[in-house]
């Protein structure tokens, strides 16, 4: 068992920062690895890539959007109260290098994903430009850790109610003309990462995505994560998370994804006519 030692409402308080105690994990994990939490006996598994890590408190960060039953199981933890499971780390780290100017593109909850990726990868000595995006300025969450994490910092919203009125593919663009770019690490929806990386194709920058597909063991046995990327089956558990996103079919993973909720065609027809955000 895990116990949840600080919890934090975001966002409008439908996302929801945990600090777990996890001391084996928060020694071991590296950026890009995730867990597998569950809230009770009965409950589901659910994969979480780590916001952060803490070797010397022993305890490891996750932020999740309360989405449906599980996740609400776990919003309903408190302070003090344990996880039923934990385990981890899982996943191949990202692999992190000095490589001159890289841009990090997050959106939603994607952007706990990216923060301890930024902050090794500017540890490292790169120039790190982050282009963060939200449909409001209030659902924007992790500012001040990722400006923190940051050479150059960038806001987008929808309305358009902090930072540019608009998409982060139109930052990135404007990046990309402007700069010799060298990588992009884009985390968020599907949409936003299946956006970026075909302006990143179009410039021919290495551009790497972390992938959410529907996972269940976490260790390659049971094939529910699997993604085609370079026309090959490649299981997000192990293979991953992170892929090159020019090589990714994304519309593959979202038909799959969608196969999972209640209105498959709903879900479907939303993807294809989505905005990138």
């Amino acid at each position: 068992m895990a116990k949840l030692v600080h919890r934090e409402e975001m966002a409008q308080g439908t996302i929801i920062l945990n600090e777990i105690e996890a001391p084996r994990i928060s020694k071991k994990a590296r950026p890009g690895q995730f867990v597998i939490l569950q809230a009770d006996e009965t409950g589901e598994r659910i994969p979480l890539t780590m916001a952060d890590t803490n070797p010397e408190k022993g305890t490891i960060t996750i932020i999740y959007m309360v989405v449906g039953k599980s996740t609400a199981a776990f919003k309903d933890l408190k302070v003090g109260d344990e996880y039923y499971a934990l385990i981890g780390p899982l996943g191949a780290p990202t692999h992190i290098e000095k490589v001159g100017k890289v841009v990090c593109v997050g959106g939603g909850t994607g952007i706990a994903v990216l923060h301890p990726i930024t902050r090794a990868l500017k540890e490292a000595g790169n120039e790190v430009t982050t282009i963060l995006g939200a449909r409001s300025y209030d659902l924007l969450i992790m500012e001040e850790k990722m400006r923190a994490a940051s050479t150059n910092f960038h806001i987008c919203t929808d309305d358009g109610s902090e930072g540019h009125h608009g998409f982060v593919t139109d930052v990135l663009k404007d990046v990309l003309e402007k700069d010799d770019i060298d990588m992009v690490v884009a985390i968020g929806p599907i949409p936003m990462m299946k956006f970026c990386s075909l302006i990143t194709k179009e410039k021919d920058v290495k551009t790497l995505v972390s992938l959410n597909p529907i996972m269940v063991d976490g260790t390659g046995m049971c094939g529910c994560c699997r993604v085609t990327v370079g026309g090959d089956t490649k299981f997000a558990c192990v293979d991953g998370p992170e892929f090159d996103g020019h090589k990714v079919d994304f519309d593959e993973l979202a038909k799959r994804l969608a196969s999972y909720l209640e209105d498959e065609k709903a879900s479907m027809d939303a993807y294809n006519n989505c905005k990138v955000q």
